[in-house]
């Protein structure tokens, strides 16, 4: 996974949480358990720099990085 791929997905799963937070004090419980999966999923890629979709799918975002 590139490095530019895992800021994304970390900056994208922080907004996630926090859109979680939000609908779970707004009393949205479905919408707070989406969001807070989705976000939990995108930066536990992030963090261990694997993502099981890619590997399916035969994508390598790091081509060119050392």
């Amino acid at each position: 996974m590139s490095t530019a791929d895992r800021v994304v997905r970390g900056v994208a799963g922080i907004w996630l949480l926090a859109m979680s937070v939000g609908a779970l004090l707004d009393r949205r419980k479905v919408l707070a358990a989406i969001t807070g999966i989705s976000g939990f999923g995108l930066l536990s890629n992030s963090l261990t720099g694997h993502c099981g979709g890619n590997a399916v799918l035969g994508i390598d975002t790091s081509a060119g990085e050392n």
